[in-house]
């Protein structure tokens, strides 16, 4: 894509003018690509997820904190927790459109990769850290605001679910997997202060960990990150 097709889809996002053309590039530049095109390794939008990982922590975590006042920290952890899973990250960025741009390698353009949620997520947090960086704090705030307000609507209603031992045991059986088998593999500290650690396997395979202060904490800890990666392991679940 030439310059004047980037400033197209500046456009096209709803980005100010400010908008550095060559950082909207890299905010779309999956590591398949780089090293398909031969390029440096950190012309990949990768440092920019993390970037935008941060930024978009940082600001949702303000939002919710001035929106909701009567939310205790333990709910306001989970309702963050909520928004920035790869599963409602890949919503918003599917709603923006962001796969008809993102830069793959041929491999992982065959495999489907514009549609992946872990592609998705990471370059919605890409995007997110290039506004930061060309636009600003504001310009930011305006933008995460403007894209995330149906997902903050779901809060204020109460809609927002979190329930994610659920949602994994739903995704399993659609794929004609067996459930989800939990297991605590540590438990830290005095009595009255455990932390417990839990792995969620699948198939004989270990997809996600988690940990809190009792085990059905550490469980739902451990089904949100199954869920955050779950590009890495669904395909297992098809021979289930």
């Amino acid at each position: 894509m030439a310059e004047q097709d980037w400033a197209a889809v500046r456009q096209k996002l709803g980005l100010p003018v400010q908008q550095d053309l060559q950082l909207l590039k890299q905010a779309f530049c999956h590591g398949s690509y780089v090293r398909e095109q031969g390029l440096p390794p950190l012309s990949s939008n990768q440092r920019l997820e993390f970037l935008g990982d941060a930024v978009l922590d940082l600001i949702l975590a303000s939002q919710l904190y001035e929106d909701n006042p009567e939310l205790t920290e333990g709910e306001l952890t989970k309702v963050k927790a909520a928004l920035v899973r790869a599963e409602s990250l890949c919503t918003v960025a599917k709603q923006l459109g962001l796969g008809q741009y993102v830069l793959l390698g041929h491999g992982e353009l065959e495999s489907g990769g514009q549609e992946k949620a872990s592609i998705l997520a990471d370059c919605l947090e890409s995007l997110i850290a290039a506004i930061y960086l060309s636009c600003g704090r504001e310009a930011t705030r305006a933008f995460i605001t403007r894209n995330f307000t149906p997902l903050l609507e779901e809060v204020a209603a109460g809609r927002m679910r979190f329930d994610h031992k659920t949602r994994l045991q739903e995704i399993v059986q659609a794929h004609g997997g067996r459930p989800p088998q939990y297991r605590t593999v540590e438990t830290l500290g005095p009595p009255h202060e455990r932390t417990f650690t839990v792995e969620v396997g699948l198939n004989g395979r270990i997809i996600g960990s988690g940990r809190g202060p009792s085990k059905q904490e550490a469980e739902q800890n451990a089904a949100g990150d199954a869920l955050a990666h779950q590009d890495d392991w669904l395909p297992s679940t098809d021979s289930g």
